[in-house]
């Protein structure tokens, strides 16, 4: 199978002619209900080929939570297979928000999951997390470099539970977030357009000047829309960065279905207030 282009240059291209935005797919059992749909495999399959249809042709990217199809078992994680390969079909690049994190052999059996591409679950890219030791994500690094995926790294999430291990200080005077952007600013050293190994980075986090956020790679800012946080706070937030933020948005696009022109109209609007935030003269 021939190697992919790097993510960061799909991704840079898919943003740049799509919009930056990037769009959970979250079928938690609340959002079914919402929609009229039963919380079951029925409900779950209905609910994401509705999204995938909709938007999967349109959008930069679409982030699936494994987690809402785990909880079904292996019928959730077959209407999962469905999705992912149907959304890469129509154009979209998937990031699988797994945040999946372990060591040796276990790690390489994550990576394999999501990053090689003779794997029912293939994605663009995958959230992972670091905290067991960057080095310990390297069968995932190597994966992604090897066939053009990309990974998204916790750093700083939005979450206030995050900042006792995030920003925790190590020995050195460094915290524990600032040593994970270092190792993704070397990871993504001398890639262009944009490297493609992301952090993730909470948009609600308000001025995060004391962080370089300057890593050559992507941004991955979820908390737009119903965690609170707009689109114009971007610039704020990430500073000269922002170009390279790939906001992230769940409820706030998916509480407009089962209506899928509500949905594109919901996400177009979105990427059209980020993009006129993010163009600001003097970024």
């Amino acid at each position: 199978m021939t190697t992919l282009e790097p993510f960061g240059a799909r991704l840079r291209r898919a943003m740049d002619e799509r919009g930056p935005l990037c769009v959970g797919i979250d079928p938690h059992a609340s959002l079914l209900a919402d929609w009229g749909l039963n919380d079951d495999v029925a409900g779950l399959a209905r609910f994401t080929r509705t999204v995938v249809e909709a938007l999967a042709d349109r959008v930069a990217v679409l982030k699936p939570q494994s987690a809402f199809f785990e909880r079904f078992g292996s019928r959730g994680l077959a209407v999962l297979e469905t999705a992912v390969v149907e959304a890469r079909e129509r154009g979209a690049l998937v990031l699988m928000d797994a945040k999946r994190g372990d060591i040796g052999s276990t790690m390489a059996a994550y990576a394999a999951t999501y990053l090689d591409p003779a794997s029912p679950l293939f994605s663009d890219a995958v959230t992972v997390s670091p905290f067991l030791g960057y080095g310990a994500l390297r069968p995932a690094v190597d994966l992604a470099r090897e066939n053009g995926c990309g990974l998204f790294t916790l750093a700083l999430t939005s979450n206030t539970e995050g900042q006792e291990v995030q920003r925790a200080v190590r020995a050195d005077g460094s915290t524990v977030a600032a040593t994970m952007l270092g190792h993704l600013a070397a990871e993504n050293a001398g890639a262009e357009p944009l490297g493609s190994f992301g952090a993730v980075v909470g948009a609600t986090l308000g001025d995060l000047s004391a962080f370089d956020l300057a890593i050559n790679g992507p941004l991955l800012a979820p908390g737009i829309g119903a965690q609170g946080a707009t689109p114009a706070d971007l610039p704020a937030v990430f500073g000269d960065a922002v170009r390279n933020v790939v906001p992230s948005v769940s409820r706030g696009v998916l509480r407009h279905g089962p209506d899928p022109e509500a949905l594109l109209t919901a996400a177009a609007r979105f990427a059209d207030e980020v993009r006129k935030a993010v163009d600001q003269p003097g970024l």
